[in-house]
């Protein structure tokens, strides 16, 4: 393991170090935004800007890379992106915390993007599915390391902004000194929404959900948390504890789900979902910080596994397709999902308080367990056979999916732009990491 580990130890720990600065910054912009008095609709606003700035970035990156090379566009990445924080400790208008939000989202994606290929170079078959598990390990114990990070300093303060920007610096060191040959530039390839749709309506209908449902938690959950009184150890423990619960869960519900129709697992994945929302409604208004903390577990162990089972169930459909277009695609529809969610979630503050921000969602998870449902009634299920196996990814707020490094795209056929794909089919351009 440690040869295997050993020429993409300096790009983990990059990964690591990004990913405290990115779990740290996703949470304390919520809680400083309720300080600065930011109404919650302006708060959801910026978290879709976010999303805005991510998706912008998987597309652009790739052009970015081939003009400048891999070292100097990550450098360029974290320079914008560590000033970000501190324009965020200095000002107190919502729409320059908008643009910073663009900023962040755009630099964090392109971060992202450049290490992953860079695993992908130095990843072969053989290594390939041992380095996909640390890289996702990585993933989940830095973002769970962001959230502690909180209770390193006053939030209303400017401290964790500095640390935020300071981490996001850090990161540049282990990628500049690391005697990894640079990888080839970032290829683009073609997709068709439309097409992806026809191999699986519930695959690319489910990422278009998560994207709506699981981007409010990560935009407003911190606000609720203040609100209801938890404090800030409170809200780094339950954050903590959703994504333990997203964590701990994937791996169990991902194998129930190689065992028979998914879309059966993501009909209970998602009135799961449902459930952890209701009780977060219903816990937010009982004021039980206990309770409040039980919901968040429960909330993660459904609402953050349904992206994976999602994923394996359109590459079950999508096997004599290119993983990388899929993965892609699915990436995009995410986004696009993301972008709407906090806005729409945030509507309701107003008039029914901070607990109506889990009342859409839960609205959402349950049409999409009544779509779902229907697809089962009106489509015969995969055999056995014809399933592939279940593969953990990583939680898409914090990073692009790893296509060309997870265990699944080892074997398959260059992109569609490299074999030409078919001349008469719409395409859109996406970048793949």
């Amino acid at each position: 393991m440690t040869r295997t580990l050993a020429p993409v130890f300096s790009l983990l720990m990059a990964t690591a170090i990004l990913l405290v600065g990115n779990g740290l910054l996703g949470t304390l912009i919520p809680i400083r935004a309720g300080y600065e008095g930011f109404a919650t609709i302006s708060v959801g606003i910026i978290g879709s800007f976010y999303f805005a700035g991510f998706l912008g970035g998987c597309f652009a990156t790739p052009h970015i890379v081939r003009r400048a090379g891999h070292i100097r566009s990550f450098a360029t990445f974290c320079g914008l992106a560590a000033a970000a924080p501190l324009i965020h400790a200095m000002s107190s208008d919502p729409t320059m915390w908008a643009l910073m939000r663009v900023l962040t989202g755009f630099c964090f994606a392109g971060l992202y993007m450049v290490i992953e290929s860079w695993l992908n170079e130095q990843s072969t078959n053989d290594t390939r599915g041992r380095i996909f598990a640390v890289y996702l390990a990585v993933n989940l114990t830095a973002l769970a390391g962001g959230q502690l990070m909180l209770n390193a300093a006053d939030s209303s303060g400017f401290v964790l902004f500095a640390i935020c920007s300071i981490l996001t610096s850090l990161a540049l060191v282990p990628v500049a000194m690391t005697t990894s040959v640079q990888p080839m530039p970032i290829q683009s390839t073609h997709i068709n929404i439309r097409n992806l749709y026809a191999l699986s309506p519930v695959g690319l209908v489910g990422s278009f959900v998560v994207g709506l449902t699981n981007a409010p938690f990560w935009t407003l959950a911190p606000l609720f948390a203040i609100e209801r009184g938890l404090g800030e150890g409170g809200v780094a423990a339950f954050m903590l504890a959703a994504i333990a619960g997203g964590a701990v869960a994937q791996w169990p519900i991902g194998r129930i789900s190689d065992r028979m129709d998914r879309r059966r697992v993501i009909v209970a994945v998602c009135l799961g979902s449902a459930a952890g929302e209701i009780a977060l409604v219903a816990a937010g208004i009982s004021g039980s910080v206990t309770a409040i903390m039980l919901a968040g577990v429960l909330f993660g162990v459904f609402a953050l596994t349904l992206y994976s089972v999602c994923v394996a169930h359109m590459n079950d459909h999508g096997q004599s397709e290119s993983f990388v277009s899929i993965s892609g695609g699915l990436l995009v529809v995410y986004s696009v999902g993301a972008i709407v969610g906090p806005t729409a979630a945030s509507l309701g503050v107003g008039s029914f308080g901070i607990s109506s921000i889990f009342v859409f969602p839960a609205v959402v998870h349950l049409l999409f367990a009544g779509y779902t449902a229907y697809r089962i009634v009106s489509t015969p299920a995969l055999t056995e056979e014809q399933r592939s196996d279940f593969v953990a990814v990583p939680f898409p707020q914090v990073t692009p999916l790893p296509t060309e490094l997870d265990p699944r795209a080892a074997d398959e056929e260059p992109p569609l732009e490299e074999t030409g794909g078919p001349a008469d089919e719409p395409a859109s351009e996406h970048t793949s990491p």
